[in-house]
């Protein structure tokens, strides 16, 4: 696993730092581990505006309701609470692992889980795969800060199992690729010329709602491009 640190966050607005950081802070006095994970940590890291900040934690949702005077129980059952506080609201999710998809989009089978490697293990990109602590500490465990250094868009372990549980990260690959000027590795590609079909099952307004973006996104063209290439181009006349 890789640790390493770096200097504090720079693309966070100062008012939603103070107040995640001491969400984090309430949460490890109360016994819990707890980190900043996902789009917050990869967009840092890449030079971009941080809009919002996800926290991953060791305590169970009841725990953390406990904690905090104002949560609402956003996907309880998931492991996740929105703590409110006096200005931004917070994520805050249990360490999980996911398993039995069904129709390849919804997880069946939810179990919390001690470590944070493990809930790292179950997200879709390496580049979304990087928790961060309270002192600039990355836990890094599957090189997603080398795959952003390196501009490329990589799966957690096999693509073709990442792509069988949630056939949405297809399109979620190809608007990446686009809205962030990076390339799909070849095993990433082809597990999705492989899986297309896949996305068949995906409800029609989620596919739509990528697609959006990468038409509103930096570069659309780069994206429809890879659409034709992947063969996902029916998803753009999507009604």
């Amino acid at each position: 696993m890789s640790a390493i640190k770096t200097n504090r966050w720079s693309q966070v607005d100062p008012l939603m730092r103070i107040q995640g950081e001491y969400v984090l802070r309430v949460l490890q006095d109360g016994g819990h581990q707890a980190y900043f994970v996902g789009g917050c940590v990869r967009d840092e890291l890449m030079g971009r505006p941080v809009h919002d900040m996800d926290i991953a934690t060791s305590a169970k949702p009841d725990e953390v309701v406990q904690l905090f005077e104002r949560t609402v129980p956003t996907g309880i059952q998931h492991g996740t609470v929105t703590v409110l506080m006096e200005d931004h609201a917070f994520e805050v999710t249990t360490f999980r692992k996911e398993s039995d998809y069904a129709d390849h989009r919804r997880p069946v089978s939810v179990e919390f889980v001690d470590a944070v490697t493990e809930d790292l293990r179950r997200r879709d990109f390496t580049m979304n795969a990087i928790a961060r602590g309270l002192d600039g500490e990355l836990i890094d465990p599957f090189d997603g800060r080398r795959d952003i250094e390196r501009g490329r868009i990589r799966c957690v372990g096999v693509a073709e199992e990442r792509f069988e549980e949630d056939a949405l990260r297809m399109m979620r690959a190809v608007r990446f690729a686009s809205t962030f000027g990076f390339r799909p590795v070849k095993s990433l590609w082809k597990a999705l010329l492989a899986g297309r079909d896949k996305l068949s099952f995906i409800a029609t307004e989620r596919v739509r709602m990528e697609l959006e973006k990468i038409v509103l996104g930096p570069d659309p063209l780069r994206g429809l491009a890879l659409l034709e290439r992947s063969g996902l181009r029916w998803c753009t006349t999507v009604a």
